[in-house]
């Protein structure tokens, strides 16, 4: 059983882009009005064709993603199975921009950041808390979790995690000079750290902050 919705999870993932549109615009209307809208308007608001909408709604019926009431008009409605984009936990609305110095207008851009796509990359993706202020002037600081993809390969100025003389690990920006490697600091209170022992772990790709 649970395989089974295991499966069924996973295959409610699979939309079309016009699935997810169509599921969208049933989900949106019942929200607002408590009813589903018909396959007229759903062709009307997406530009397409009765027939189209129809066969795509058919086809989730069968699949189990939509419930419908018989001899019932309007009842259409999505099932447990349904996870659309926008419902993601790891995707969170973009609304706007707002001021850290002067004020300005406050302006709403309705976007999205999806985090689940930003960390759907070609190596493994993990996380450290950061102990110190060494990069304190990229804007890392003491207690933040750094995001880096796991990889040995890096080019110049890219903030890595670095592990030196084969035991003590480092977050530092890269610099491959010509017979040595140079871990650069973000703060002006540390030295550089200069070494030909130097194994990439990883390769920054995001800050986290507590506040």
């Amino acid at each position: 059983m649970a395989r089974r919705k295991a499966a069924q999870t996973e295959a409610a993932r699979c939309f079309t882009p016009r699935q997810i549109e169509i599921l969208t615009m049933i989900r949106d209307v019942r929200r607002t009005l408590g009813y589903s809208p018909t396959l007229q308007e759903i062709a009307d608001e997406l530009g397409i064709s009765k027939i189209t909408v129809f066969e795509h709604v058919e086809l989730l019926l069968e699949k189990n993603m939509l419930t419908r009431q018989s001899n019932k008009a309007r009842s259409l409605d999505l099932t447990d199975l349904v996870e659309l984009p926008d419902e993601r936990p790891t995707r969170v609305p973009l609304v706007g921009h707002i001021a850290a110095g002067l004020p300005v207008e406050a302006i709403e851009t309705p976007d999205h950041l999806d985090f689940e796509e930003m960390f759907d990359r070609r190596y493994p993706v993990r996380a450290l808390r950061v102990t110190g202020d060494s990069m304190i002037d990229d804007h890392i600081c003491d207690g933040d979790f750094v995001i880096y993809e796991e990889r040995s390969n890096a080019k110049n100025g890219d903030t890595v995690i670095a592990l030196v003389g084969g035991d003590e690990a480092t977050l530092k920006r890269f610099y491959r000079e010509k017979t040595r490697i140079r871990l650069q600091p973000a703060n002006s209170k540390y030295k550089p750290i200069y070494s030909r022992n130097v194994k990439i772990l990883g390769v920054l790709i995001g800050v986290m902050r507590q506040c």
